[in-house]
């Protein structure tokens, strides 16, 4: 396989490009960036380094990966966009490189990121997500596998949202967003478990059950939130996923939306 270029297109010297990339009209290729192999760049998109994309992503037209961060505080420091494999970026998406605070925005494998989604500074991105039309994430956001953020959801800087998360349209999140779970609305609040999600990432009906009891206890209950914890580790010891919630609600900084 061969590279292609587009004789419109503008590639730094300094540019590396696996084997079987394509780089359409007009599209620019800054200096310190990596293509992996059958990466495709649509016309009028822009990629700046430092950045180095695995194989396979698909950057279509007019989307721009890499650039500065929008943050005041960045004072022109090396910083670099990280992104892993099979990734597809829509047209219009921005996504930035890091500051100085972490050095490096990261983006794992398989994620979906539609039409003129936003993903800032310092944000950490797991895998095989959805960021539908316009969701955008301020800085320093964690985001963890399997997600789902609906249209023009909108993420408060420092926030995280756990994995198999289902956001909906135009939610605000200000705290934490529960893993596994639900939450939508002006006013964010979780709404149960997200099931047909789970079911769809190949969730036994064994541990939607398990994460069902898990959620009500931590929810649903009248205890506070050290006591439901205390009775989830009591009750499911050896269970992953529950494992996995409890710690993600003992870790958050900002709280939770319940």
């Amino acid at each position: 396989m061969t590279v292609s270029i587009h004789p419109t297109a503008i590639v730094a010297p300094s540019a590396r490009l696996g084997e079987g990339v394509s780089v359409g009209p007009y599209a620019m290729i800054g200096g310190e960036v990596v293509l992996g192999a059958a990466t495709t760049v649509g016309a009028y998109a822009s990629v700046q380094g430092p950045a180095e994309l695995g194989p396979e992503n698909r950057i279509f037209p007019h989307a721009v990966l890499g650039f500065d961060p929008q943050d005041i505080k960045y004072r022109g420091e090396r910083t670099r966009l990280v992104i892993g494999a099979r990734n597809t970026f829509r047209e219009f998406a921005t996504i930035h490189r890091g500051t100085s605070a972490t050095g490096e925005t990261i983006i794992g494998d398989d994620n979906f990121f539609l039409a003129y989604t936003h993903v800032a500074h310092d944000c950490r991105i797991g895998s095989r997500c959805i960021f539908s039309n316009n969701a955008s994430l301020g800085g320093h956001i964690e985001v963890g596998d399997g997600v789902v953020l609906s249209a023009f959801v909108g993420g408060h800087q420092f926030t995280r949202i756990g994995s198999y998360a289902f956001v909906g349209a135009f939610t605000p999140i200000r705290q934490d967003v529960l893993p596994f779970c639900k939450t939508d609305g002006h006013v964010a609040k979780t709404y149960g478990l997200n099931k047909i999600g789970l079911e769809r990432q190949g969730f036994s009906k064994e541990r939607v059950a398990t994460l069902n009891r898990a959620y009500r206890i931590l929810i649903r209950s009248k205890l506070n939130t050290k006591q439901a914890l205390e009775r989830l580790e009591a009750e499911m010891p050896n269970e992953p996923d529950v494992a996995y919630l409890i710690q993600f609600v003992r870790t958050s900084e900002r709280g939770f939306h319940r």
